[in-house]
């Protein structure tokens, strides 16, 4: 088995051992790179130079004995999360020249860990898509077909992890664009809770649903990237000083007498065939583990995906206001005025579902409509927050699918916006009620594309989530595939 197809803890292991040196593995991360990468479109931008330094720096400290969580291991980042002297772009032509002057906490806490950037990954322009089409850079294709999307907006870096190109990689959720696309690509993806890891110098689509998480190749390296992720940061005002658990430790333990909710308002029509045949199999899997399922209802869950697009594209637009050719990023040139500046740099500047979603939230947000749409939205959200909480006086954690369907073919649904948007209908609820979803792999279609399976567990219990997964992922045995690139 090549370097580049471990998991951190068996890279990790090798590493102890003497077995391999950093450099080895980055060498095997981008010779894979050079192998499938034009075809797959996982990167923005390649840190090749940067990544063989950090490297030469990982092995200086492994030969002192000074080895840390994540010495020598190849991480990619979403390129929505600013590093210093490398170009973040957001998948946006308004950021393509865009060089940050500092890094962002999730950055600098990878680095002290001693981890090895290997690049920028594509995404959704500034996060707001379902299957990273709408990147300026150009589409990323699903490894496993490559005629169907990713999932996103974190569509490059769930990739990046089920092609092999990097180790574990890092993306943002703000209505399961992590965990959309972990389960469309076949790997684990992590969203933590609102305000377990830090937003600082994450470009912001939408400030009270963002969050950053990790993306692995199965729940114990989800445990290890957490352990380095989360925690309190006094630079970023929405993070919570939570006791911090060593997430490890809680991969591997039984869920004997976990109860186990079953969301009636989840299993409805329009789920594909094979993707409600793998839930079944998964609560059998679950109960089979020690787990008691039980039939729950999160009544509300009719209005998630109303109320998130009232609620996101609002704050988008009060977000991106700051792009307007005068102080960074893009400017538009032959202008006559200070207006047609403004006007000419956000119409060449955005792509067409970002103005799309500046509109709805500024319509939202406007004089007249306000009570109507954002307050609403607003009592709508409290709502499906409080139909969690009751949920979890009598439940440890929730299994939902990840997905309605599996991937679908490029371009699909890229004249429906609708249509696209219901991609998140099982994700979107999470980021409303501000708790913590994991999407692990639960199988395959007969044509051979990854399910997911979605637990969703209440504020701060990031370490159920790890548990109950885990446990899944053991006893479920899901046959373990690569995609034929």
């Amino acid at each position: 088995m090549e370097l580049n197809q471990l998991t951190i803890h068996e890279l990790q292991e090798k590493i102890k051992n003497g077995d391999v040196s950093a450099k080895q593995i980055t060498e095997s991360v981008f010779s894979r790179i050079d192998a499938v990468e034009e075809r797959v479109h996982s990167y923005i931008r390649l840190m090749k130079e940067e990544a063989f330094a950090a490297a030469a720096k990982a092995d200086e400290n492994i030969k002192k004995g000074d080895v840390k969580p994540l010495t020598g291991i190849p991480i990619a980042l979403k390129d929505i999360v600013c590093t210093k002297g490398v170009t973040t772009t957001c998948g946006s032509h308004i950021l393509h020249n865009f060089v940050p002057p500092y890094n962002a906490t999730v950055v600098e806490k990878l680095k002290d860990a001693g981890a090895v950037f290997i690049g920028k990954t594509n995404m959704d322009e500034f996060a707001m898509g379902s299957s990273t089409e709408t990147s300026w850079f150009g589409s990323t294709r699903n490894p496993w077909d490559l005629e169907r999307i990713p999932g996103g907006s974190s569509g490059g870096s769930a990739t990046a992890v089920a092609a092999d190109e990097c180790i574990a990689s890092i993306g943002s959720d703000t209505g399961g664009s992590i965990r959309q696309p972990a389960a469309l690509c076949g790997v684990v993806g992590l969203k933590p809770t609102y305000g377990r890891v830090s937003r600082f110098g994450l470009i912001a689509f939408a400030s009270s649903l963002d969050q950053i998480g990790p993306f692995t190749k199965d729940v114990e390296d989800c445990a290890i990237m957490m352990n380095v992720l989360a925690g309190y940061d006094a630079k970023e005002s929405t993070s919570v000083p939570a006791e911090v658990p060593d997430y490890r430790q809680f991969a591997g333990l039984d869920i004997k007498g976990f109860r186990i909710g079953i969301p009636k308002e989840y299993f409805i029509e329009g789920i594909d065939p094979e993707v409600t045949a793998a839930m079944k199999k998964a609560i059998s899997v679950i109960e089979q583990s020690g787990g008691q399922c039980v039939e729950i209802s999160l009544p509300h869950t009719q209005y998630c995906v109303a109320t998130y697009y009232i609620i996101a594209p609002a704050e988008a637009s009060s977000n991106l206001a700051r792009y307007d050719g005068v102080r960074y990023g893009f400017r538009a040139s032959e202008v006559r005025d200070l207006l047609d500046m403004y006007k000419n740099t956000r119409m060449q500047g955005f792509g067409a579902e970002v103005k799309r979603r500046i509109m709805i939230g500024t319509y939202a947000l406007s004089a007249g409509y306000y009570d109507a749409y954002y307050k609403k939205a607003s009592q709508a959200r409290a709502l499906i927050k409080r139909d969690f909480e009751e949920v979890f006086k009598n439940c440890d954690v929730i299994l939902t699918p990840a997905t309605p369907t599996p991937a679908f073919k490029i371009g699909e649904k890229t004249d429906d916006p609708l249509q696209m948007y219901l991609s998140d209908i099982f994700t979107i609820s999470a980021n409303l009620a501000g708790i913590p979803g994991i999407s692990v792999p639960c199988g395959f279609t007969t044509g051979g594309l990854p399910i997911g399976v979605q637990f969703l567990a209440s504020h701060f219990e990031e370490g159920k989530l790890i548990q109950v997964a885990s446990a899944y992922e053991r006893n479920a045995k899901i046959e373990k595939r690569r995609p034929a690139l």
